[in-house]
């Protein structure tokens, strides 16, 4: 059985992406107290396999991009460890941080971000190429070309600026742009979150056909259940920066057992006439840092006990592949799932 930080990989070798009780945050300067250390990321173990699309999920503020920022070695942990095939990314040499640049790509959720308004598509996508002296400028011509195809979009977008595109098409764009350098892991920070529902299913399609045909893994962060339904082989909830349930994404779907999950469940939207609104979770989340005594849900939470008060819970196994972190886990039962494909 795998333990929760991944150290093992499915066959016993090393997980591709392995967070290891990795603790962030930022510093900011007070008046009063000089410079001070928010937390917003506290222990998280996790583990991406080489082909798998893990997704994380949690609410606005919960510490997903900033884990995020710290795969693709933007922002330095306080503590713990952030992996690539066993090398902390955070201290490779020179020469090791050029491959990793091009062995792990991000997108984003502004698809503005990544791309100049003064580029046209073609010479955006093919940046990277240049950046990392890929082929000569024929060939790199020839790559955009394929790239574009390979995302849906014709070749008669080469000379036209972002400002002239959809978001979707600037989506795409901006997914064949992270291609370019052939990467092995993807890290989508809420890349759909800013586009309409039917581009969205039709975007989620595409990084999920990509991730099948070219092998990618992904890790793949979102704010939406339903969304990630859709594309994701396993799910990890986050809740003030703290992963308090993973699971293969149909075992967790379908039989949640953190509070906070079914509460995540509950609100995704569902056609069926009649069905009941359930009510909001009561209360807000706690501003990030604060310091919490027990578990963190547990302001919010029905179903607390006095040791919820007291002791924090530990990420443990209820089964060979879930993991929970609740005193009072729900007892498993079956819930309906949402389609893991969108229309």
């Amino acid at each position: 059985m795998l333990g929760p930080s991944g150290r093992a990989g499915a066959e016993g070798g090393l997980s591709m992406l392995v967070l290891d009780q990795v603790t962030a945050g930022y510093h900011r300067r007070s008046l009063r107290a000089g410079r001070e250390r928010t937390t917003v990321v506290h222990e998280v173990d996790l583990r991406v396999e080489a082909g798998e699309i893990v997704a994380l999920v949690g609410e606005s503020g919960c510490g997903k991009s900033t884990l995020a920022r710290m795969v693709v070695g933007l922002h330095r942990p306080f503590s713990g460890q952030v992996r690539l095939d066993g090398a902390d990314v955070h201290r490779l040499r020179a020469g090791e941080r050029r491959t990793f640049r091009r062995e792990v790509q991000m997108i984003f959720q502004d698809p503005f971000l990544p791309l100049s308004p003064r580029l046209p598509v073609g010479r955006a996508v093919a940046e990277p190429l240049e950046i990392h002296r890929v082929g000569s400028r024929a060939s790199r011509r020839c790559r955009v070309a394929e790239l574009l195809e390979l995302v849906g979009l014709g070749n008669d977008l080469t000379d036209r600026l972002p400002r002239d595109l959809s978001g979707g098409q600037r989506q795409r764009v901006a997914i064949a742009r992270a291609l370019a350098v052939e990467p092995r892991l993807l890290i989508c920070d809420e890349p759909v979150t800013a586009l309409d529902v039917s581009v969205q299913a039709k975007v989620l399609n595409l990084l999920r056909d990509l991730c099948e045909s070219l092998g990618l893994a992904c890790l793949f962060i979102a704010h939406d259940l339903a969304v990630v339904c859709q594309l994701a082989d396993r799910v990890a909830v986050m809740y003030l920066g703290r992963i308090i349930e993973q699971a293969p994404t149909t075992l967790l779907t379908g039989h949640p057992r953190h509070p906070y999950t079914q509460a995540l469940l509950a609100a995704v939207p569902r056609l069926a006439a009649g069905r009941p609104v359930p009510p909001p979770l009561p209360g807000e989340p706690a501003a990030p840092g604060t310091g919490l005594t027990g578990c963190a849900f547990q302001p919010r939470c029905a179903r607390r006990e006095p040791r919820c008060l007291r002791e924090r819970p530990q990420l443990d196994p209820i089964s060979p592949q879930h993991l929970v972190a609740c005193h009072v886990p729900a007892p498993a039962r079956m819930l309906a799932t949402p389609s893991r494909r969108a229309p």
